[in-house]
Order: structure tokens, then C-alpha cells, then sequence
């Protein structure tokens, strides 16, 4: 009998660890799986796994089980991979960081260059509601192993002093709180994370903070990435995006989005049955 806690993988960030059963088990049921499906999976891996095998083989394996078994949880599986498919630019991470947080009812800009009171700055998002503005910055990476520095919070925060020391003393902000805000698809550094509790920063990744993560809030909201659907094309997906389309629920919406792709009928029918099972979720 294999003894599985001596089958050594390799994570993406190029360290190896031993197998953990659990972990696997864990990850199945934070999507939704049954403990009968959890069980089925984590066994078929048991009896599959060698040695040096990445953890994106074992993910891909687990996922397209899970697919067959559980649909509707099968997306959740597959979400963060999805997420680093919106390369190769940031700027639709940042219009999906911005639909996210404009359906959960803030008044949303994307993109916005604010003056501060030394120099001009990008803002990636803004969201207001009930008299706080949030300013953010967005912080896509492709690095599936990346853990986002203390760097970051570190000028961003200046840059969001710089930007509420000029609207600070403007009449038509006298009535807003302003706070700061990194967003990543990827996760922070131990020294990120105790510098943005120290400093009052919000720090928002894919599963941090725990409980209301990237993950957890997308799952709350709904709000699935274009990326995630199976019956479009790497292109057709860029396409879409480059008109601004990122979210799931944009694209059912508006179906006429797909008129340029010249779709037959049978794709259509996939694709749109794949675009209501996602929007359908619970």
C-alpha cells in the first residue's frame, strides 16, 4: 500500500512539499462538494499521484472530476484559474475588481486619474458608498506561486495621502472618509499584511481576508470572470474583453455581445446553457 504523505509535489512557486490528502479534501468541500464526491476524488488522486507532479496537474485532474460530478460547483473549482487568464494586461482585473464592488452597491469609477496634491495619479478603482470613498489599486500577476511584497502597500499608501491631501480641502469631498485599498488576484506577504494592519490599509486577495476574500466575495456576489466559460474561444473571450465585458453576468445580459462571433447553432445553444448555469448559482 502506497504511503501518500511520502509522495513529494511541487508547488508553483518551485518548492516541494509531501502530499497532503487533506488539503485536497479541504479545497473540494470549500467549493461545495458532497463528502461522497470529496472522498471519490481525493481516492481517484490517491491512486494517480507520483512523485514531482505540480500541484496545477493535480488541480486540473480534481477539477475535471469534480466538473463531471457537481457542475454548478465545478465552476467555483475552476475560478482562480480563471482569474489569472485575464492577462496579458491588468486592466481587466481592474474593470472586474470594479463590477464586483458596483454589485454590491457602490458607485464605481475605473481607471480615473486623480490629482493629488504634489502630482497627478491613476487610480485603478473607486468606490463610494455611505460617505466613504475607497481608492484602490489593483495588482494582477500571471505568478500562480506570487506573494504580493511590502512595496506595494508601501506607495500606494503615499500615493492615496497625496490624492486626500488635495481633495481633503476641496468643498465637495468635506463630507467623505477616504481609505486605502490594494486588490490582488494573486496573495500577500506576511510583512504586507502586518505593515496594512499597522497602517489601517485594506488589503483584499484571493482568500484574505479570511472569509471575505476575492473568492468568497465573488462567490457571495455571483459575479463569475468572462474567463471562466468553457464554450468560447482564448480569442473570443479577448475580443469581449477589449470591449469591457468581464463578468459573466454582462455577456447573459446582453447576448447581441456574441453576434460578431458568428456562433452555429449547436455552440450557441452550449454556451448559453453554460452562461444561464453560471448566472442561475446560489
Amino acid at each position: 500500500m502506497t504511503n501518500h504523505s511520502s509522495i513529494i509535489i511541487r508547488k508553483a512557486s518551485g518548492e516541494t512539499e509531501p502530499f497532503n490528502t487533506n488539503k485536497l479534501k479541504n479545497s473540494l468541500r470549500k467549493a461545495g462538494a458532497s463528502e461522497e464526491t470529496v472522498n471519490e476524488i481525493a481516492a481517484d488522486i490517491a491512486s494517480w499521484i507520483t512523485d514531482g507532479v505540480t500541484t496545477k496537474k493535480i488541480y486540473d485532474r480534481a477539477f475535471k472530476l469534480f466538473r463531471s460530478m457537481s457542475r454548478s460547483s465545478g465552476y467555483r473549482y475552476r475560478l482562480k484559474e480563471a482569474l489569472f487568464e485575464f492577462g496579458p494586461s491588468g486592466y481587466p482585473f481592474e474593470r472586474f475588481v470594479g463590477e464586483i464592488f458596483r454589485c454590491d452597491g457602490y458607485e464605481v469609477s475605473v481607471a480615473q486619474v486623480l490629482e493629488g496634491k504634489c502630482v497627478t495619479h491613476e487610480m485603478d478603482v473607486i468606490a463610494t458608498r455611505n460617505g466613504t470613498q475607497h481608492l484602490m489599486e489593483c495588482k494582477y500577476t500571471h505568478d500562480r506561486g506570487n506573494h504580493l511584497g511590502i512595496q506595494v502597500p508601501l506607495y500606494v499608501k503615499s500615493r492615496v495621502e497625496d490624492i486626500i491631501d488635495k481633495r481633503g480641502k476641496l468643498p465637495e469631498y468635506q463630507d467623505l472618509n477616504f481609505t486605502t485599498w490594494v486588490v490582488t488576484n494573486a496573495r500577500f506577504s506576511s510583512d504586507s499584511e502586518n505593515y496594512s494592519k499597522c497602517r489601517g490599509i485594506n488589503l483584499l486577495g484571493w482568500d484574505y481576508p479570511e472569509g471575505n476574500g476575492l473568492k468568497d466575495m465573488i462567490e457571495r456576489l455571483n459575479i463569475f470572470p468572462l474567463t471562466i466559460l468553457k464554450n468560447l474561444t482564448r480569442d473570443q473571450k479577448q475580443q469581449l474583453l477589449d470591449k469591457h465585458i468581464v463578468t459573466c453576468r454582462q455577456l447573459s445580459e446582453n447576448h447581441k455581445l456574441l453576434t460578431p462571433f458568428n456562433l452555429t447553432k449547436n455552440k450557441l445553444s452550449l454556451l448559453l446553457k453554460e452562461l444561464d448555469e453560471i448566472t442561475s448559482q446560489s
